[in-house]
């Protein structure tokens, strides 16, 4: 009786290491950015479970032969991502880019290279992608900080794989890339689709409350500031002790994630005095991700923001929780998107260019009270409906990884499964 990671494998399986049935199992190159060059280079970021997003990757300023470079991708090699708390451990499949430039991984991604007597390429990337695995990275292979986490590599070499015969691996990759894209069409449909058709309703909706006001007045956006707006730090330094920090991916929850955030030295957020957070403070996201806005809590003044993030201080007249749900409509987007729309990496989004920003703003204050909770009952209830269409999307991610777990484990005969559908 074999068992891998607590599974009991089918009595003609039996198992390795991950060291032992891959020919390469390296971080990649940290790359030299360049707007246009001779290599792409695959970010964490870009790793993404339904395939490599080629819009994230970047491209390297590489000199001589690309193929001497650490990290140069081959058809077939596995991506793992190895740093960071979001995307740690997320597994993709490199089929060649979508040109002819050679591509390469960086630094905060590992490549596994299958040997094909060994183990199927494909099969090896499902049980990487399957549920034993996944967990037994945060389990077994993490170390460092809390905010400094990353893969162990010499751990991740000893980690057990299943290895059914030859001629059934192929045919439980060729189910499951038969199944798993079905599963992720569906997924795409309505992420793509149905999330888009979601925010524009939303921004509509919000920016149809703001057009009722009738004591609204045209502005430009440095009017309705008691200071210039700023963005941070542009080379943080982090530390165990300091001063928290907040990064684009802390807008999503910042009031969660306060007593969590990474921190820098004092001296160095001194160094930027001026960008400090006050409560009530909005901050918002003006590079690559543009829009994201939060409401600084009381618990983090002090505070400091990064090179991405925007620190806007309101007027004492003027409702900052009216003026987020502003940064949420279409008006607000069509303007940011026109003052990047020539950037040729990633948009970033100029403080004079965002400080003239034209809107209409309500003048009298009982009408901003008014349209504050108008505006709330609005996001509240497109909220609710992006709840129901995350749920939906978060049960088929449950059932690709169950899916993929089932077989790679031997828990389905596949040769009987087949026709499988997504409920």
């Amino acid at each position: 009786m074999t068992e891998v990671l607590g599974t009991v494998l089918p009595g003609n399986w039996t198992a390795s290491r991950l060291k032992r049935v891959t020919s390469l199992l390296n971080r990649g190159s940290a790359p030299d950015y360049v707007d246009d060059g001779p290599v792409r280079a695959i970010s964490q970021a870009a790793n993404q479970p339904g395939g490599l997003d080629w819009a994230r990757t970047r491209f390297h300023d590489a000199t001589g032969d690309p193929r001497r470079l650490k990290g140069y991708l081959l058809p077939e090699d596995i991506l793992i991502n190895s740093t960071g708390t979001g995307t740690l451990g997320r597994i993709g499949y490199f089929q060649g880019g979508p040109d002819e430039v050679p591509c390469m991984a960086d630094t905060h991604v590992t490549v596994a290279r299958a040997i094909p007597s060994e183990v199927d390429s494909r099969f090896l990337y499902y049980w990487l992608s399957s549920i034993p695995f996944q967990e037994y990275i945060y389990a077994a292979l993490v170390v460092g900080a809390t905010n400094q986490i990353e893969l162990n590599r010499d751990r991740l070499g000893d980690a057990p794989v299943p290895l059914p015969p030859a001629e059934e691996q192929g045919r439980i990759s060729g189910f499951l890339d038969a199944e798993v894209a079905r599963i992720d069409a569906v997924m795409g449909i309505r992420g793509n689709r149905q999330g888009s058709l979601l925010h524009m309703r939303r921004a509509g909706a919000l920016a149809k409350v703001f057009g009722q006001a009738a004591s609204s007045a045209p502005t430009r956006l440095k009017y309705l500031l008691s200071n210039k707006p700023r963005y941070g730090v542009l080379v943080p330094e982090f530390a165990d002790a300091g001063v928290p920090f907040v990064r684009v991916n802390d807008l999503l929850d910042l009031r969660g994630r306060a007593a969590t955030l990474v921190r820098i030295p004092e001296a160095l957020s001194q160094q930027y005095a001026r960008t400090r957070v006050q409560p009530n403070d909005i901050l918002l996201s003006v590079v690559g991700t543009l829009g994201r806005a939060a409401l600084a809590p009381a618990e983090l003044e002090g505070a400091n923001v990064a090179r991405a993030v925007a620190s806007l201080r309101v007027r004492h007249d003027v409702d900052p929780g009216l003026f987020i749900r502003w940064i949420e409509t279409a008006d607000f987007m069509r303007q940011a998107l026109d003052a990047t729309g020539s950037d040729t990496a990633q948009p970033t989004l100029g403080m004079e260019d965002l400080a003239n920003f034209n809107l209409r703003w309500p003048t009298d204050a009982h009408e901003q009270r008014r349209l504050a909770e108008e505006v709330e009952e609005v996001a509240k209830h497109h909220d609710e409906l992006a709840a129901c269409y995350e749920k939906q999307i978060r049960l088929l991610a449950e059932r690709r990884r169950a899916l993929i777990t089932a077989a790679v484990t031997g828990q389905i005969d596949v040769t009987t499964a087949r026709g499988v559908r997504v409920p």
